[in-house]
């Protein structure tokens, strides 16, 4: 058994006992299919809850003395549920009560929030008759945070080289001290790259609810064209600008060996999805455009200084400005006496008075200005480097919609197109673009 596949099944294709069915249909179906990384239980409808979302206001209400009896009894309902519905007799009461237990008695907010996975992969483990394997022996955080994707490679090649199948729980790992440390968000997915990158994986499944990418947002664009192929690179810059599916962090531990990631949908397992392959593999396409993504909420900080380009070390200050402030730089579009700084608007917060003084006190500039409700859109297509006019047929889109660009940035390698806009204008805009390269 030389082939491995590695299959991440998201929060929604686990939510129940039925999802639960069907990962199971899917996973004997190929007995490559060798280790199995579970999220936490999604949403089983618009008004369940996820059950990470409970395990953190779990720890929070505990952390103010506040009984958990309530919001705890929804996330034993729900386990309890699964194991009755798929027959399973794993002493699920016990393994509950004693993370309660733990929680009650001031377990850190990364523990209480990594039970979810936790519980779902000794769940599904059972279920597929695997080995349970807790990603705590697997995966290592420095004393920073940050994963120490070295001495988890190793660490996992020497624990699963005796373990024909696996279930490793997504989402954590431990420190240096044994601390329960978790990913951001989505963080499941990261977990499985990590493990298809250890174990030589010919391939990364990532199951979900979805039949991989669209070139845009559904809930924008009805029934938007599907992604047969995107490369490493397009990917990242389409799920920094806020395309969902995949974690954008997911990529790094697979990208330089070359590992595909296929984006499969667990409610239809019949259709191809995405493949996400190396930059140097992705197929040529006729298309120009593969995906348009955005985000909005974004504040522009426009300064002004006559001959700043003579002054060396300009930027530099302006950037430790936005560091000493926890602020980071999105996009810095520059012309002869000014430079825009591109922030999201949450970071930028109350603190606008404050980073205005301070530019002005170590920057020395003739003016700033700040403008907000900016929207940004990414136009990426690996396309666009070999066919002329495709920044004129995003422009006359938006301009025959009657939207007015604000800020325009495109790389040298003409990966992708960065528009601002206004908030208001955010929806129009992406429609104009799609239309235009799709009709």
């Amino acid at each position: 058994m030389d082939e491995i596949i590695v299959a991440k099944f998201g929060g929604n294709s686990l939510a129940d006992s039925n999802q639960f069915q069907k990962v199971k249909k899917i996973v004997t179906s190929d007995k490559r299919r060798r280790y199995i990384i579970p999220s936490a239980p999604g949403k089983r409808n618009k008004e369940d809850h996820k059950i990470t979302d409970l395990l953190y206001m779990c720890h929070q209400l505990a952390s103010h003395n506040i009984n958990i009896d309530e919001v705890f009894s929804l996330v034993e309902n729900r386990y309890i549920e699964i194991c009755r519905k798929l027959g399973l007799d794993l002493g699920i009461e016990e393994i509950l009560n004693e993370i309660k237990l733990e929680i009650q008695e001031g377990a850190s907010r990364d523990y209480t929030a990594s039970r979810g996975e936790y519980i779902n992969g000794i769940i599904l483990a059972k279920y597929l008759d695997f080995e349970f394997v807790d990603a705590k022996d697997l995966i290592l955080f420095n004393q920073d945070g940050r994963l120490d994707l070295e001495e988890t490679k190793r660490k996992a090649r020497e624990r699963l080289k005796d373990v024909e199948y696996a279930v490793i729980p997504g989402f954590y790992g431990t420190d240096k001290d044994g601390q329960i440390v978790t990913f951001s968000r989505g963080g499941s997915d990261i977990t499985g790259s990590i493990i298809a990158r250890a174990v030589n994986s010919i391939l990364y499944e990532n199951w979900t609810d979805v039949s991989g990418f669209y070139m845009a947002d559904p809930r924008i664009v009805e029934n938007p064209r599907s992604i047969e192929t995107v490369s490493y690179k397009e990917l990242r810059e389409l799920s920094y600008m806020g395309a969902p599916v995949l974690h954008e962090e997911s990529i790094f531990p697979i990208k330089e060996v070359g590992i595909p990631i296929n984006i499969r949908n667990t409610n239809k397992p019949e259709e191809p999805g995405t493949m996400i392959v190396s930059d140097a593999e992705a197929i040529d396409t006729n298309h120009i455009i593969t995906g348009i993504a955005g985000k909005k909420d974004f504040t522009v900080l426009t300064i002004d200084k006559t001959n700043m380009t003579e002054e060396k070390g300009f930027i530099r200050k302006l950037a430790s400005v936005l560091e000493s402030n926890d602020i980071t730089i999105e996009h810095l579009p520059t012309s002869i006496d000014s430079v825009s700084v591109i922030v999201s608007s949450s970071q930028l917060d109350s603190k606008l008075d404050k980073v205005k003084e301070e530019i002005r006190i170590y920057c020395r500039p003739d003016n700033i200005e700040a403008y907000s409700n900016i929207a940004l859109i990414a136009v990426v297509g690996r396309g666009m480097k070999n066919k002329k006019g495709t920044s004129a047929r995003v422009f006359t889109a938006l301009a025959n919609a009657g939207i007015n660009i604000r800020m325009i940035s495109q790389g040298f390698r003409e990966l992708n197109i960065i528009i601002g806009i206004e908030n208001d204008d955010f929806e129009e805009a992406i429609k104009a673009i799609y239309d235009a390269f799709n009709k």
